[in-house]
């Protein structure tokens, strides 16, 4: 057993803080902004509550962070009251937001000065993932620390792998992104184009899921995205900021991802719909709001 600390208790964090108690036994200690739901958090699984990020990691082992975006991540871990200001020579902390590749080794290096091991660990898997504990987390960070923090990552995962150096982590995710972007938006023009030629979408996602375009998007995603049900977790807000650390990077590199620039102008007109919080399935609201025009 090992005492740990989460900072963050959105859709994310509150279940995946949950399985380190519940699947790994172990002692922790949870921060959140909102101070109803970390008490909430203490009360469902029995841990501890912390009035800050430095206080919830002070002498942890472990420290994990899932909070919104590059400044949420910066003020919790390197502001006056974040969570490396407190963590001790070899404690490892374990960022599972998705952000910038920049801020991950940006943070990296602070952490090397205090002798804190870490690792940029952004997971996959939706809101649905980190309920059921079988997330897919891509790490970055150096074989020894990644050694350290595997086995508690396991907790609420099914899938963790050491993608390479600290950003590393990072950067797989924006793959990963870019990857669902496009996949997302062929599957809607599929069910689009076959409601609007009069097939039955059941029958068709019924063969053409067992063949090469086949998807965990099309198995779990093609019923609801039928009936206009999009209330699965991941938001097109949340979409639009993981593709921006995309694009931004992809102009860093000299990366040519035109599909997914399209597909982020795509869920634009989505929130301009009214679909913010709708989840990134999403994408075929779009298409058929074309009928009504």
């Amino acid at each position: 057993m090992a005492k740990a600390a989460f900072i963050g208790l959105g859709v994310m964090g509150f279940p995946m803080a949950g399985y380190l108690t519940q699947k790994g036994g172990h002692d922790v200690t949870v921060y959140n902004r909102t101070v109803a739901k970390a008490d909430e958090w203490a009360t469902t699984y029995g841990g501890a509550r912390a009035d800050t990020p430095a206080a919830a990691a002070k002498d942890a082992d472990f420290v994990f962070t899932c909070v919104g975006n590059d400044d949420d991540l910066r003020s919790v871990v390197l502001g006056e009251d974040g969570a490396l200001s407190s963590m001790n020579e070899g404690a490892v902390l374990i960022d599972n937001t998705t952000v910038s590749a920049i801020l991950a080794k940006e943070i990296g290096k602070e952490a090397e000065k205090k002798g804190v091991g870490f690792i940029d660990a952004p997971v996959s898997g939706g809101q649905a993932g980190a309920e059921n504990g079988v997330l897919t987390v891509m790490c970055g960070g150096d074989e020894v620390t990644f050694a350290k923090a595997k086995p508690v990552i396991e907790c609420y995962a099914k899938m963790v792998g050491l993608m390479g150096p600290t950003g590393s982590g990072q950067l797989a995710k924006m793959c990963n992104q870019t990857a669902i972007a496009g996949l997302v938006q062929g599957l809607s023009e599929a069910i689009h184009l076959a409601k609007k030629s009069g097939l039955d979408v059941e029958k068709l996602i019924e063969v053409i899921s067992k063949g090469a375009a086949g998807s965990w998007q099309m198995e779990n995603r093609h019923a609801t995205m039928d009936r206009g049900e999009f209330d699965h977790g991941f938001a097109v807000d949340w979409m639009r900021k993981d593709l921006a650390i995309v694009l931004q990077q992809a102009e860093e590199v000299g990366a040519s991802l035109p599909v997914t620039a399209l597909v982020d102008q795509f869920y634009k007109d989505v929130q301009k719909m009214g679909g913010n919080r709708w989840d990134t399935s999403s994408l075929i609201a779009r298409l058929d709001s074309f009928d009504k025009e």
